[in-house]
């Protein structure tokens, strides 16, 4: 009897464990380019937020390469995790295996990526709204008069945008007067490529730029540390830019940088909500419509300038 008893006993709890070991859901997140910063502090928060839950995770990095984005995604389709999160990704070029994913059921979550058909939903900002609050925020510095300079890069749609938004707001003030433009290219040797283009731009407008407009903050940050190898001082030129983040908000409260603005994207909270979107549509079986009713979800963009960057430096 007594042998008969631990031998239940025994298989009860290894029944207990395997149930337990199946609860834990699979999670696979794709960052397109992990050496950009924002595309891992969304990755990042995503893992920490799902691993808080128990869930096992996967992370991968498409190092910026569209094939071998396809790939990974293929690979997932035939592990079948409960769920995928992609960061920045691609819709139009990996439709093809976004459709797959629906097909077989896997709850597809992307972040600052767009709209596909076949995701659940994109977690983003407005970026119309961003540009806006970035562009206004420089003509307002410049009492709405004066030269600058962008730095641009159109191989992204929501850096894409904000340079389009800053175009209509330039021309319903023509007063200030975009004095030339370089647009970064995708490589690997990117900042290299920004620190040539806006070098060669400060010398050939030396003594004519009151402002400098930059896509995304890690362009900002090459600049600034342009403008203070030429001793330049904070606001002569006005220098904004969007993203947000613990660099930024140093410079911004630095007096020694140029850096005087940022429009703050939510990256890690943007993370934490593609979990949440999976937990709910994926693992809790919540009709997608609950979530939201079009294809995004928004979250806030906010300016950070020395007036609330305290509040910012603190988090």
């Amino acid at each position: 009897m007594r042998t008969s008893f631990l031998r239940f006993l025994t298989a009860a709890v290894l029944a207990l464990g395997c149930a337990g070991v199946a609860q834990a859901a699979k999670l696979a997140i794709i960052g397109f380019q992990m050496s950009s910063e924002t595309h891992a502090r969304v990755v990042n928060s995503a893992k920490a937020a799902a691993e808080a839950k128990g869930w096992d995770v996967q992370v991968l990095n498409s190092k910026g390469d569209m094939s071998t984005h396809i790939n990974q995604l293929e690979n997932l389709l035939l592990t079948r995790p409960d769920g995928i999160i992609v960061a920045m990704g691609k819709p139009l070029q990996a439709q093809e295996q976004f459709r797959k994913a629906k097909e077989a059921g896997i709850p597809l979550v992307t972040v600052m990526s767009g709209t596909s058909p076949d995701a659940l939903v994109d977690v983003a900002v407005n970026e119309y709204s961003a540009g806006a609050q970035a562009a206004l925020y420089l003509l307002d510095h410049l009492n709405y008069r004066g030269n600058i300079l962008t730095q641009r890069f159109e191989g992204n749609a929501g850096t894409r945008i904000r340079g389009k938004i800053l175009d209509v707001v330039l021309s319903e003030n023509p007063s200030v007067k975009q004095i030339s433009t370089h647009t970064m290219a995708r490589t690997a040797s990117w900042r290299d490529d920004v620190q040539a283009g806006m070098n060669a731009l400060l010398l050939k407008n030396q003594g004519k730029v009151d402002g400098i407009w930059a896509s995304f903050d890690a362009q900002a940050y090459i600049i600034d540390d342009i403008l203070r190898q030429q001793g330049a001082k904070k606001g002569k030129p006005v220098l904004v830019s969007i993203d947000g983040g613990p660099e930024t908000y140093r410079r911004i409260a630095d007096p020694d940088s140029l850096l005087m603005a940022t429009v703050m994207i939510p990256f890690e909270k943007m993370g934490e909500k593609a979990v949440e979107v999976v937990e709910r549509v994926g693992i809790k079986k919540e009709p997608r419509e609950s979530i939201a009713h079009g294809p995004y979800i928004y979250l806030d963009a906010e300016l950070v300038d020395a007036a609330n960057v305290q509040n910012y430096l603190k988090n």
